[in-house]
């Protein structure tokens, strides 16, 4: 049987253990910023499977992403978690990333309670796999670059961003619950194209924002 304040207490060691175990490659084992802040990013991605497995209520279940908010905006301000901030002004993508998961859990347990689990395990995956991937791998081997909104991107990274977001996708669909091989195959692959263009042309960092909200809204028109 679930429980909504057992599924809150587990969410906050479950994300602090994240950004602790971030804090603690970057220290020990002299991990850059980079890494252990896509390390972080891609936990606290997952915990939407937590979320929708442990959660009764979805006014419980923004509670911590709604939390998050104000603790990330401080540890930005402060450098309090330093495994996740780069020290770039206006870099507020860990505080756009909360942002979009509680609205992506209120959009799908709301008007689509019969298959909320996956929609949103599945409207996060480009940002929590994808994104983070397409930076870590982008960066190392990305060599033909592309320019858009003041930003710099690799062929490489988006490539990398479509092939994560559609792998990633794809299982989340298949399997909360399954919807169909051929079904999660063809939504998966439309959610990655739109999001990896969506993520090419998102400036200033807002990419934590704009992209899992394409993905919510083409999963929400396909499931209608």
């Amino acid at each position: 049987m679930k429980s909504d304040w057992l599924a809150l207490a587990i969410s906050y060691v479950y994300v602090f253990a994240a950004i602790f175990a971030g804090e603690g490659l970057r220290r020990w084992r002299n991990y850059s910023t980079d890494f252990t802040r896509k390390f972080i990013h891609i936990a606290v991605g997952m915990w939407s499977i937590g979320t929708v497995l442990l959660f009764e209520h979805w006014y419980f279940a923004i509670i911590p992403p709604i939390s998050f908010v104000i603790i990330n905006y401080i540890s930005y301000r402060r450098e309090t978690f330093k495994a996740m901030e780069t020290g770039e002004r206006g870099n507020l993508g860990t505080v756009y990333f909360p942002i979009s998961f509680a609205l992506v859990i209120v959009l799908f347990w709301m008007t689509r309670p019969d298959r909320y689990p996956g929609l949103i395990v599945a409207a996060l995956m480009p940002m929590t796999w994808g994104d983070a991937m397409a930076a870590i791998l982008g960066h190392r081997f990305g060599q033909y670059k592309y320019h858009f909104w003041g930003t710099t991107r690799s062929m490489e990274g988006s490539l990398t961003m479509f092939l994560f977001s559609w792998l990633t996708t794809f299982l989340a669909l298949l399997c909360f619950p399954p919807l169909g091989l051929l079904s999660s195959l063809l939504q998966a692959f439309l959610v990655a194209l739109v999001t990896s263009l969506v993520e090419a042309s998102s400036p200033w960092h807002i990419d934590n924002i704009t992209v899992p909200l394409s993905s919510a809204l083409i999963l929400y028109l396909l499931s209608r």
